[in-house]
């Protein structure tokens, strides 16, 4: 009996945890500003959006320089996207900040190095 009482409790847990990181995915989403480094240390700017498309899914668009579009999805505090730039694929893995914004690495297929990002919403 005390065996079906752990699972119990156990799968209870579990639910509370994957509940938890839907409904943080909600709170992401609209307008960013976007700071970020390339691998090579030169800085950029501009202006990213993100969309829910469901529960635990979302669409983004960056503009910085070039148009680059992707799909998301929040669990717990990190954000993963992938995104196409230029006919590369590439991805990204933010974390969610306690003042909303989304600090991030990013990188490039078949591309050396690594970029930093962060998103801050637009006011």
């Amino acid at each position: 009996m005390r065996a079906i009482g752990l699972a119990f409790v156990s799968t209870l847990l579990i639910a509370g945890v994957l509940i938890a990181g839907v409904a943080q995915a909600q709170i992401v989403g609209g307008q960013y500003r976007v700071q970020g480094t390339n691998p090579d240390g030169s800085a950029y700017a501009g202006t990213a959006t993100i969309a829910p498309s469901s529960n635990t899914t979302c669409r983004m668009i960056w503009r910085t320089g070039t148009t680059s579009a992707g799909i998301c999805m929040m669990a717990g505090k990190s954000l993963a996207a992938s995104y196409s730039l230029s006919g590369k694929i590439g991805l990204v893995l933010y974390e969610m900040q306690p003042d909303g914004s989304l600090k991030g690495v990013w990188t490039v297929a078949d591309q050396p190095g690594a970029g930093t990002e962060t998103l801050i919403p637009a006011k």
